[in-house]
Formats: structure tokens, C-alpha cells, sequence
């Protein structure tokens, strides 16, 4: 099988989406956030699960090694962006380095896969 450090991280992302569902309430707990906003970041959560269910599958279960590619630079994306969002919504500076810690994280270890992966491939 292909792409096989892109598919372990869409496994684990996968693992990742699978707990945002079951468990939403990490995600306020983890930025410290006032209580008034619970219901919005629960609901955000569960938001990040499906999304990267949807995603891991393509990175998991793609054929094609472009379908994998495609889905890591997703991947990818969404965590810069998950980094930017949720790194706005703290004043702080302790929770705003650990968001930033594990979104942009995420985001190296989804990108040095990928380029290791296209690499051996190419």
C-alpha cells in the first residue's frame, strides 16, 4: 500500500474525530473557556469530528496516491486553520501556546508524512 505514513496519520486523525463526537466537551475544557461558551465549542467539536472522519477516510481508504496527497494537504489546512481560529479565542498566553503547540503540530507531522510519503513514491 502506498502513501503508508499518510495513512497512519489519517488513522490517528481519524482516532482524533472519533473522541471530538464522542466526547465534545475536551475541546472547552481544553481552551479554559468560559461556560457561557460551552454549547458553541461542543457543537465546534462535534464539527471537527465529522470533518476529520470525512477527511481520514479519503487519507485511509484513497486508491490513488493523489487521492491521498489530496487528502493530507486538507489535512494540513484545516489545522493552520483550526491554529488561527482557536488560538484567537483564548487571552491566554498558556492555553494560546498549547492550541498552537497541537494544531500546528499536527499540521508538521501531516506535512513531513506526506513529503516523505510523495518522496519514496516519486
Amino acid at each position: 500500500m502506498s502513501y503508508p505514513l499518510s495513512r497512519f496519520m489519517s488513522a490517528a486523525t481519524a482516532t482524533y474525530g472519533g473522541y471530538a463526537i464522542a466526547q465534545p466537551a475536551h475541546l472547552w475544557q481544553a481552551l479554559q473557556a468560559d461556560r457561557k461558551d460551552r454549547e458553541g465549542l461542543e457543537l465546534l467539536a462535534r464539527t471537527y469530528g465529522i470533518r476529520d472522519l470525512a477527511i481520514s477516510a479519503l487519507g485511509v481508504l484513497g486508491r490513488r496516491p493523489g487521492t491521498v496527497r489530496a487528502a493530507m494537504i486538507m489535512r494540513i489546512a484545516m489545522d493552520l486553520g483550526d491554529a488561527a481560529l482557536l488560538s484567537s479565542r483564548t487571552d491566554d498566553q498558556d492555553v494560546r501556546k498549547k492550541v498552537l503547540a497541537v494544531t500546528i503540530g499536527w499540521a508538521g507531522l501531516n506535512t513531513l508524512a506526506v513529503v516523505v510519503d510523495s518522496r519514496r513514491a516519486g
